[in-house]
């Protein structure tokens, strides 16, 4: 695990725990962790943080047409 420290202004009015959902829920996003390995980054259970995905703009299901054929496919 590596650990990264940054600088941010005083101005900016953001919680480390808005910090973290932020960064969790992008790389989640990005296909760079899963579920569980971005609440775990967040500090929250798997349910909380697929919870809390919305509010950071975030959708948990696919919205690509080749995932929505597949799950088609698959269902």
């Amino acid at each position: 695990m590596r650990t990264i420290q940054l600088y941010i202004p005083d101005e900016v009015d953001l919680k480390d725990c808005d910090f973290s959902m932020i960064i969790a829920s992008k790389l989640y996003e990005d296909g760079k962790l899963s579920s569980g390995q971005a609440a775990a980054i967040a500090g929250l259970s798997k349910r909380a943080f697929i919870e809390l995905l919305g509010r950071y703009g975030v959708f948990v299901f696919s919205t690509s047409l080749s995932d929505l054929e597949l799950d088609i496919a698959n269902a």
